[in-house]
């Protein structure tokens, strides 16, 4: 595309920013990104930082920790992915998904800047800037432009090499490190955990959610400035299931926050949720006033994850896709839906730990539907089936098309009074949010009934 013919619409952007690597193929660069954001004036310093990296719940602890701080009367951007429904999703600001406009302007106003950075990529013999170094860079003008106060920022994949580390974070926040990526972060815990305390920089405070030993040694080591530890420095406590939320007790680092609730489930929710709090006491570097917590908790959202979207029958939709997110799947419906029997859909990608997720879903649904995540990188129902089956996972039902797995779950589920889980993909996750969002917004005639 040349710098004459530039898009005038959001899928001509979106269309131009997918025709680059995907986001899924990271390369192990910082440098076309940084002579990207150094050529667009830095856009990534004109705000504060809170850098958030982990294994499982990113997303919804960077959604906690931006809802905090609007209620302290900041001007927030988050940035996160992947979406599950709609682009714009990956760009807040003040909690709401941007104007498509503002990231076609974006992508305008930097479209020469882009093709420069590919060219001299090019002359190198380098492949030109993927869709997350793009993208990333891009977000960062919109918050630079905005302008905002802090930014939420959660990193793609890793930390050291990830686009978004381009920002130095002024605090630093781990959830839980396990294995993922392996191809990419290395086969160990420990590599893997080098690999995300690349985001700590000289002047970053340290947050953890609870590490293994091994873990918390490496982002103890990698810190510069104090470090709070889950376990150590902070904690939390009294967690119980309640209504279609949590309840729980934090010790943070400046004060004690008892008998706190959000509209969000799972025990490891809490965990994210304390991790979030004293993420938000180390930026601001003084406690939270009370009635601020409990309404900024009580607004809370996780869409997506362990996310009620009917309660007649009972369908909850989570997007867990690995072996430490199905044991959070699997013990949470142990504890907050009381072990119920119930239905599985389930759907992953090619590149997940299908044979360790097996293990992990053995004895968890009475009766499992395996279905295809949407998209190239959805692994095939039948082979995915048929690893299940190697693994001693019994499978009762292969559907294919994800809306028809839907479908046949619901129809069981009323029929034999069960709940239905749906899992195993964020992409099939918002797939699903997608299609309900169509089916509920076709017009119907006076009696009700969708109009043909």
């Amino acid at each position: 595309m040349n710098s004459d013919s530039q898009p005038q619409s959001i899928n001509e952007v979106l269309a131009a920013l997918y025709a680059r690597k995907p986001e899924s193929q990271i390369r192990p660069r910082l440098e076309p990104t940084r002579r990207l954001v150094e050529m667009m004036g830095n856009p990534q310093n004109n705000y504060k930082i809170i850098h958030i990296t982990g294994t499982n719940g990113k997303s919804s602890t960077a959604r906690m920790v931006e809802r905090l701080l609007r209620e302290h009367g900041l001007r927030t951007g988050r940035l996160t992915s992947p979406h599950l429904v709609s682009f714009n999703e990956r760009i807040a600001l003040d909690g709401e998904p941007v104007e498509d406009q503002l990231i076609i302007e974006a992508y305008q106003e930097n479209l020469v800047l882009l093709q420069l950075v590919d060219q001299e990529l090019t002359d190198k013999g380098e492949g030109p800037l993927t869709f997350f170094e793009a993208f990333t860079a891009l977000a960062f003008h919109v918050f630079s432009d905005a302008p905002i106060d802090v930014l939420v920022l959660e990193v793609g994949i890793g930390g050291e090499w990830d686009a978004t580390n381009v920002a130095d974070a002024d605090v630093a926040v781990f959830t839980a490190i396990d294995l993922d990526h392996r191809e990419t972060l290395g086969d160990t815990v420990e590599e893997i955990a080098q690999t995300k305390a690349g985001i700590t920089k000289q002047n970053s405070i340290v947050v953890s959610s609870f590490q293994q030993p091994s873990v918390a040694s490496i982002l103890r080591t990698r810190a510069f400035q104090e470090v709070f530890m889950a376990g150590e420095e902070f904690g939390y406590s009294e967690i119980s299931p309640d209504g279609f939320g949590t309840r729980f007790s934090v010790k943070g680092i400046w004060a004690e926050y008892p008998e706190l609730w959000m509209p969000i489930i799972g025990q490891h929710q809490a965990e994210n949720a304390a991790t979030a709090i004293v993420a938000t006491e180390a930026f601001l570097g003084r406690a939270i006033a009370d009635e601020v917590l409990r309404s900024a908790l009580a607004d809370s959202v996780s869409p997506g994850r362990l996310q009620v979207i009917s309660k007649q029958p009972l369908v909850v939709i989570d997007g867990a896709h690995n072996p430490a997110g199905l044991v959070s799947l699997r013990n949470s419906i142990q504890w907050h839906f009381g072990a119920p029997r119930a239905i599985g859909v389930v759907g992953m990608l090619r590149e997940k730990d299908i044979q360790s997720s097996a293990q992990e879903l053995i004895g968890v649904f009475d009766h499992l539907i395996v279905t295809s995540a949407p998209g190239e990188r959805g692994l095939p129902a039948s082979d995915l089936a048929n690893s299940f089956s190697d693994e001693g996972l019994v499978v009762d039902e292969i559907v294919p098309e994800f809306w028809s797995a839907y479908e046949q779950a619901i129809r069981l589920g009323v029929s034999t009074e069960r709940p239905v889980f749906i899992t195993g993909s964020l992409y099939l996750v918002g797939a699903v949010l997608e299609k309900l969002q169509l089916e509920n917004s076709k017009p119907s005639d006076q009696d009700g009934r969708e109009v043909e």
